[in-house]
């Protein structure tokens, strides 16, 4: 019988082109529509801490070094307020094999398929992750196919993503370049079901489980150079994966005190999946298109169940604007003497701000950082800007507009940012939810996987049910 490749057939079939595609049956810890056994889902990857970091060693990923950023430091002491300033540490993560710590998450996918006797790997991701993947499956010597959103209806990419297709095919991988729209996902599962590959996904547990080692190697070397442990982390967040893993790391690493800090830069009036905003971003990834959403309600993905769900280990979410990232990323450049890409400097940004408000003892640690050049490097992101249409010029970045005007500081102390409303976005995840299975219905299971989802009491959710009506 011909198999039906409808878009709806194919996307009716995804629970079974996933169970075979990871090996994983998520039916058996799924209790509700609602919720499921997070921790047993993270340890049937069967894989100890050290375990992961021996893997990760046998294909150049771990060990990254962490670097005192004492110029920068003393720039931002010099606008903060007596006894304000803390120092600032960059983890980087450039050094990985790829030129991201997505080589983490990718070399546990990597290892997995292997000894589960997979001939290939395939990924959906217009980011570094395709070129981790692609570079972990070499070194494994497995076959690798990469499913990019690369162009708008216009045939017009982006220079960075055109970058990161380039570097996925230098690794052997296979890329296959699509238009913006809904057929990334389509085009995963028909992807997976015709070759039998690998789902070598962001979201499985095996991904986050790989992250974590990056938390535990910034507490081992912060408390090597520092004698303490940091009392920030500053992660960009996207997709959640990078917060979740390395927020577990941390802890598992005994830093309980540790504020965990999530950064993205605000792209808010703009739509990811629309054409038209498609190429009026200038950042494809650490953005709010993203970590809002996912935020707000993880299990949008190809997988039945998310294991990056950062609103259990968040304590902050900092917004900054596009034009703030660039002019960090020079300073990084000129104070430094390393240049990195800019999406990879989200955190930096927001660290710089959380520095002013810290006292000059403490300790501010930037997660990662990503390789830069070509299409990637800043220069060429912002001539493309222009080409769309899009003023570029120096000020107040309060005066930017996503889509419209990227607006580059003049002074450091211009860099502030701003905080998101978490407890805006618990409530948000609280209506997805009723979405699924109405509030009336949720079992003390349910409430009980909520409160740990939202890093909240279940009183404060059941507040949060009657004040907004959901």
């Amino acid at each position: 019988m011909t198999r039906d490749l409808s878009f709806a057939a194919v996307t009716a079939r995804k629970n079974e082109i996933m169970k075979v595609a990871l090996g994983m049956d998520f039916q058996q810890l799924i209790y509700s529509p609602i919720s499921f056994d997070y921790e047993r889902m993270m340890r049937e990857t069967g894989y100890s801490l050290e375990e992961i970091a021996r893997i990760q060693d046998e294909t150049k990923v771990g060990n990254t070094p962490l670097f005192e950023l004492k110029n920068l430091t003393e720039l931002v002491r010099k606008i903060s307020t007596p006894g304000k300033g803390a120092r600032i540490f960059l983890k980087d993560e450039a050094a990985n094999a790829s030129g991201s710590f997505k080589a983490r998450r990718a070399s546990i996918s990597a290892f997995e398929a292997k000894k589960r006797g997979y001939k290939g790997m395939v990924a959906a991701t217009s980011g570094n992750y395709g070129a981790a993947v692609a570079s972990q499956a070499a070194q494994r010597g497995l076959k690798c196919i990469i499913i990019q959103e690369v162009f708008d209806s216009k045939g017009i990419g982006q220079p960075e993503i055109i970058e990161k297709g380039r570097k996925c095919e230098a690794f052997g991988a296979e890329v296959q370049k699509l238009s913006v729209g809904p057929e990334l996902f389509y085009w995963l599962l028909l992807t997976l079901e015709e070759t039998g590959f690998f789902n070598a996904s962001l979201y499985t547990p095996f991904g986050i489980r790989g992250i974590e080692t990056l938390g535990t190697e910034i507490a081992a070397q912060v408390r090597s150079k520092c004698s303490k442990d940091p009392d920030a982390v500053v992660i960009t967040h996207a997709g959640g994966g990078n917060l979740t893993g390395t927020a577990r790391g941390l802890l598992a690493a005994g830093c309980n005190n540790t504020r965990v800090v999530a950064c993205s830069v605000d792209l808010a009036g703009l739509h990811m999946a629309s054409d038209r905003d498609f190429n009026r971003k200038s950042f494809t990834t650490g953005h709010t298109g993203f970590g809002v959403p996912f935020a707000t309600w993880p299990d949008r993905v190809d997988v039945p169940r998310n294991a990056a769900r950062s609103l259990r280990y968040m304590d902050e979410y900092q917004l900054v604007s596009q034009g703030e990232v660039f002019y960090v990323t020079e300073l990084l450049t000129k104070l430094e003497g390393i240049e990195r890409g800019p999406a990879g400097n989200t955190s930096l940004t927001a660290a710089v701000t959380l520095a002013r408000q810290m006292d000059r003892d403490q300790v501010v640690v930037v997660q990662e950082t990503e390789y830069t050049g070509a299409g990637k490097h800043h220069n060429s992101q912002l001539a493309f800007a222009k080409s769309m249409g899009i003023e570029v010029r120096r000020g107040d970045p309060k005066d930017n507009q996503p889509g419209v005007r990227i607006v580059i500081p003049e002074k450091v102390s211009q860099v502030l940012g701003k905080p998101q409303d978490m407890d805006k976005l618990r409530i948000s995840y609280l209506k997805n939810a009723a979405k699924i299975l109405p509030s009336i219905q949720w079992s003390e299971r349910d409430f009980s996987f909520l409160a740990s989802d939202l890093k909240k009491s279940q009183d404060w959710i059941k507040s949060a049910i009657r004040e907004n009506e959901i």
